[in-house]
């Protein structure tokens, strides 16, 4: 090409190579544990019968069978889809305005505010595997401290997770133990908001309510939308019950059984991994789906820039 010469490449290298050098980590760790693993698991979804030994794999083409078997044979692909909508329908709101109105109560200028910040968020630190096993005793029939609890006052013992009819149930009381994380992103929200918003609002005699239906809801819009994005991902992905529920986590007849732990299920109890892979794939389809029709509806999104 003209004007492409040895030349001007040696000296875009010497102008770039420290950058470089910063991103190769990144770089390396996406290459090795993120493109390659998701090309394999292509591959693997369009096979059966795969066995890898000594860094040697073998496999039989079966085409597009696995992607056939998860909408025409798999019977248990009923329940695991209801059970993850279920989830994901209640689970987003309830999260999303509990940890929503935490945040406004804790945004305030009282003495000691801080402190309730601190301990709000402090679950968050706890690892998803030590707060499963966590919650499991605390939900005890026998011996766990809610049980302990309703028995002071004559109630129980609650079943909790060891029923199927409250065993979904279970698990969104339990998530409300980790809505300290939304509530930091919340409150940096409406540190971006302008004080003189509510100051001119209050000149006109605006009360709380309607400072906050009129312009703390809608200056945190933006933050709004990029929760209910990230809170689509991780909650159509989630597999948390494999720490706590029965069944190797799919729970009392089938009540936990989500798309997540079906996954895990396929791939490392029935060692299909195929099946496993073509799981994987359909949900990511279906999170691209769901967040393309978000993006597309966003209108009501306020970013800041508009006047």
């Amino acid at each position: 090409m003209k004007g492409f010469n040895s030349s001007k490449i040696k000296k875009f290298i010497d102008e770039n190579y420290t950058g470089w050098l910063f991103n190769m980590p990144l770089a390396v760790g996406l290459l090795v544990f993120t493109f390659i693993p998701v090309i394999y698991s292509l591959v693997f979804s369009l096979n059966d019968d795969i066995f890898i030994l000594n860094g040697n794999v073998t496999m039989t083409f079966i085409g597009l069978k696995n992607y056939v078997k998860i909408f025409a044979e798999d019977r248990e692909m009923g329940k695991v889809i209801i059970n993850t909508v279920i989830y994901t329908l209640v689970s987003i709101p309830l999260n999303l305005v509990a940890s929503y109105f935490l945040a406004l109560l804790v945004n305030t200028k009282l003495k000691g505010v801080e402190a309730f910040r601190v301990f709000y968020y402090l679950p968050c630190m706890i690892p998803a595997v030590v707060g499963g096993l966590l919650w499991k005793d605390m939900f005890d029939t026998t011996y766990g401290v809610f049980n302990k609890m309703l028995g002071f006052i004559g109630l129980g013992p609650f079943q909790f997770f060891s029923n199927e009819k409250t065993a979904l149930s279970s698990v969104f009381l339990m998530n409300m133990w980790g809505i300290g994380g939304g509530m930091i992103l919340w409150l940096s929200a409406f540190k971006n908001i302008g004080r003189h918003y509510y100051e001119a609002a209050e000149l006109d005699g605006a009360n709380a309510w309607v400072k906050l239906i009129n312009i703390t809801i809608p200056m945190s819009t933006s933050m709004i939308f990029f929760n209910i994005i990230t809170s689509v991902i991780g909650t159509l992905q989630y597999n948390g019950t494999l720490t706590f529920a029965s069944r190797d986590g799919r729970g009392p007849e089938n009540s936990l059984y989500m798309y997540a732990v079906k996954i895990y299920r396929e791939a490392f109890e029935k060692d299909n991994m195929g099946y496993a892979c073509s799981l994987a794939w359909i949900l990511l389809i279906v999170i691209g789906l769901i967040t393309v029709l978000l993006f597309s509806t966003s209108k009501w999104v306020f970013y800041g820039e508009e006047t």
